[in-house]
Order: C-alpha cells, then sequence, then structure tokens
C-alpha cells in the first residue's frame, strides 16, 4: 500500500471546529421556551435558508425576503443577521490549542469556512488565531459554498496549494467526501483529542 504524501499544509474549518456557533445562543434570550426556538430553526430560519447567504447570497435581500413571507415574525428574523455575533460561543480552545502546536512547529495553516461575507468580520475580533492563518477563503466571499468543489479550487489556485500534500479538517461528513474526491487528504472532525492523536500519528505534533 502507497504511503500517503508529507503533508505541506492543513486547512481547517471554523464553525464547529475552532468557533462554536449556534443560533441557538442567540434565539434562547428571544424565545421563552425551547419548543419555540426549534418551531422557528426548523420552518422559518431554517439551514438551508442560512446556506444560501454561505453561498453569497446578501444577508439584506435575505432577511427582507423571509420577512415578507412571515411579517409577524419581523424582528425575529432581523434578528439573525443583525445578532449574528450573538450565536458565537466562543473559541473552542481545545482544538486552537492543537492548532497552537501547529503554529509553533511552524506548519503552513489556511481556513476554508462556509460563512456569510457580511458576518465574517464579527468573527474576527474575539479570536486572535483567525491571524494565524497564511490565507482565509470564506465561501460567502466566493459565492460558493463547500461541498462544491469550484470553493475548494479556489483555495488551491490562491495559496498554491497541492490537495495530495494537504490535510483538511472539518466536521461535516459532505464536506470530507468532497475534499477526498479532490486528491486531500482529510480529518472527519469530532474533538480535539482524536484530532491531535491524528497529527501526531502524521508526525506534525509531537507525541504527548
Amino acid at each position: 500500500m502507497t504511503e500517503p504524501a508529507q503533508i505541506e499544509a492543513v486547512v481547517f474549518d471554523l464553525g464547529g471546529v475552532l468557533i462554536d456557533w449556534n443560533p441557538r445562543y442567540l434565539y434562547r434570550k428571544i424565545f421563552a421556551s425551547e419548543d419555540e426556538v426549534e418551531h422557528f430553526l426548523t420552518h422559518i430560519c431554517t439551514r438551508a435558508w442560512h446556506e444560501q447567504q454561505d453561498a453569497g447570497q446578501s444577508t439584506v435581500k435575505a432577511t427582507r425576503d423571509l420577512v415578507d413571507q412571515h411579517p409577524d415574525l419581523r424582528a425575529e428574523i432581523e434578528a439573525f443577521y443583525t445578532r449574528f455575533d450573538e450565536m458565537l460561543g466562543g473559541p473552542l480552545a481545545d482544538t486552537v490549542d492543537v492548532l497552537k502546536g501547529l503554529k509553533q512547529r511552524k506548519v503552513p495553516l489556511f481556513a476554508l469556512s462556509n460563512w456569510p461575507a457580511e458576518t465574517f468580520p464579527a468573527a474576527q475580533p474575539p479570536y486572535e488565531f483567525l491571524d494565524w492563518f497564511g490565507g482565509t477563503v470564506v465561501s460567502g466571499r466566493e459565492g460558493v459554498k463547500k461541498p462544491d468543489a469550484r470553493l475548494f479550487q479556489v483555495l488551491c489556485t490562491r495559496h498554491n496549494l497541492t490537495p495530495e500534500t494537504s490535510l483538511f479538517i472539518d466536521d461535516v461528513a459532505d464536506n470530507i467526501k468532497a475534499a477526498q474526491t479532490l486528491g486531500f487528504q482529510t480529518h472527519h472532525f469530532t474533538d480535539a483529542a482524536a484530532l491531535a492523536a491524528d497529527l501526531t500519528g502524521r508526525r506534525l505534533l509531537p507525541p504527548a
């Protein structure tokens, strides 16, 4: 069996890997019960709706169109993007420690994230580790989102990465499959301990 190529760059997803993002953090402040929160996120500001903004649609237009459909929920819908920072629960510290270990060993680091263009800056001030990346590709800015191969191709072209010598880390199975199809080495993220063990096995981090 052929050994994988030596890793020359590590590419991190952000939400769910390095940053705790959950719209429930916001909507638990707005609605009185968990049932109301779940109903709103299942039927009004749905994941599928939000992913359109991940793919480049204007958050202003998306909000206006949804308010037109549900005028009685104007304030709640408008909160999704105007109070987006309240959906951020902070850094996932254990994974940030792993990232810091790679940085200290001077491993080239990059980020590839599904994130609406207008809200991404809101994530930056509290998260100094975003400055550790040699490049960050944000789906909303590019008009295409993972798992579309075109977003991976933007990353590789812009930052001169070779998939076969790059390790891609993401918590979403479909994104991992897309990366594997393009030739990336991958790690399907579940927790920081498993990631650290994998990186140690690849000799990117020293043994604990």
